[in-house]
């Protein structure tokens, strides 16, 4: 690919849209940054791009700077369908994303991985894999930083681990060497039109392989069974319920993998440092990602037996007076915060809210209701998860959950505070999106480690 003399604009000037102008002011394009925000909300970007010759249109996405360009670069949290896109892809202007140069220009070999919950933690399971086997290891994607400015330190052995968003497959062309699927359940249908386009963008991760090529699919999931048929490339299964002829598995208590008819064990299950059974299902996912790799299963136990997690996701932020604070800011979709209170024996003073995704929250609310002592709701859905949880009324008696509204998180986390008693779990499991109040759910998850530390410092 030649950029040198191109007039380049990039849409969305975050972490994706920093390292993409970079590359391309490197490379001798003219690069113009189109961003809906303004200058203030982008200040930390605008200052780590302070020596780059860039042109900033802010405040907006104007049309003339995508159909006067030779290449659109656009960012994933930047909707397809927005006036400036569709007129660039009307007049025939070649449109890709930061995500979609990385795949096309990498030397190494690429292992995606993608799902509806648990990409983050399968993805650092395989890098820790890969590098306890031997390997140079580079991991990242939607974790991390992107790894676009990182194509220099690839070599042919290098193995590139990346995390992919529905956002970020929607534009791919080119699927990885590896590529896993965890799980799909109904996400971001506040984002995609329906289910159907959700899954179709979550099938490009295998859609482009050659007979070369691994397929990693989730064997309980029926979508993810499904695609198998649709796969050119070799399929491996995990599950944890049935016995598999090819990938990873579960026989008497053991985490199993087999190939070639050879069964081999990897660990106990009780081994796996991880809390919750879905972070059991992540640890299989990852040793049938590692097999088709080529990964030993020492280097695999080594990893599942000392693995202890990714920030946000059922992180202990502290423990005051007996109770435990979690931080499961990860939690974006009902699903996920039904997984994080099926990890708990304990009491749990649940904090959950944000903004709403458009996802059903009926399974949630009985969840809740069996296995919450108490729930604080916060955030703009604070009134439908309320609602929701009215209409499940009297699972364990009536009056025994208590269910209280609080406009922020920081409000929600100083009443569960004075709420809780020794022995209980303070679990921040939003089930929704941060939107409404902050950045990412990495933001609000710090800020609920710096209120948890602020108590802690009170008490």
């Amino acid at each position: 690919m030649e950029f040198a003399g191109k007039k380049v604009t990039v849409i969305g000037f975050g972490r994706e849209g920093l390292v993409a102008s970079r590359f391309m002011v490197e490379r001798g394009a003219s690069v113009t940054v189109s961003d809906a925000k303004r200058a203030e909300q982008l200040a930390d970007n605008m200052s780590r791009a302070k020596d780059l010759p860039i042109n900033y249109v802010l405040g907006g996405n104007r049309v003339e700077d995508t159909v006067g360009a030779d290449l659109v670069v656009i960012s994933p949290g930047v909707p397809l369908d927005i006036p400036a896109i569709v007129a660039a892809q009307q007049a025939g202007v070649p449109i890709t994303s930061e995500t979609k140069l990385f795949v096309t220009l990498c030397p190494a070999p690429i292992v995606g991985v993608t799902g509806s919950s648990g990409k983050t933690t399968t993805t650092s399971l395989v890098g820790e894999m890969l590098r306890a086997d031997g390997r140079h290891v580079l991991v990242g994607g939607n974790i991390g930083s992107p790894l676009l400015g990182r194509l220099g330190e690839i070599t042919g052995s290098t193995w590139a681990v990346m995390e992919l968003s529905s956002f970020q497959l929607l534009l791919m062309e080119e699927s990885p060497h590896v590529a896993a699927i965890t799980n799909l359940s109904p996400n971001h249908l506040d984002r995609h039109p329906n289910m159907e386009h959700y899954l179709e963008a979550k099938k490009n991760i295998v859609r482009f392989q050659k007979p070369s090529d691994f397929a990693v699919l989730n064997y309980d999931n029926s979508h993810c069974r499904a695609i198998a048929a649709q796969c050119a490339g070799e399929v491996l299964f995990f599950s944890s319920r049935d016995s598999i002829e090819r990938g990873s598995y579960i026989r008497d208590g053991q985490i199993a993998i087999r190939e070639d008819g050879r069964e081999q064990s990897v660990c106990e299950v009780s081994q796996v440092k991880l809390r919750g059974w879905h972070n059991v299902e992540n640890v299989l996912t990852a040793c049938a990602i590692g097999l088709a790799c080529g990964v030993s299963a020492l280097a695999m136990a080594t990893v599942a037996a000392s693995f202890r997690g990714v920030p946000h996701r059922l992180e202990l932020a502290g423990e005051i007076g007996g109770v435990q604070y979690v931080n499961d800011s990860i939690a974006t979709s009902p699903d996920r915060t039904i997984a994080a209170l099926d990890s708990f024996d304990e009491p749990i003073v649940l904090l959950a809210g944000g903004r709403d995704k458009h996802l059903s929250l009926e399974e949630l609310a009985e969840k809740i209701q069996r296995k919450c002592r108490s729930v604080i709701l916060f955030g703009e859905a604070a009134p439908l998860l309320g609602e929701a949880i009215g209409r499940r009324p009297g699972q364990r008696g009536a009056g025994d959950l208590t269910v209280v509204r609080a406009g922020t998180m920081a409000n929600a986390l100083q009443i569960a505070s004075e709420m809780a008693v020794a022995g209980d779990v303070v679990l921040l499991s939003p089930a929704c999106t941060s939107y409404d109040a902050f950045i990412d759910f990495e933001e609000r998850g710090r800020e609920f480690r710096r209120l948890v530390g602020e108590l802690a410092k009170q008490s």
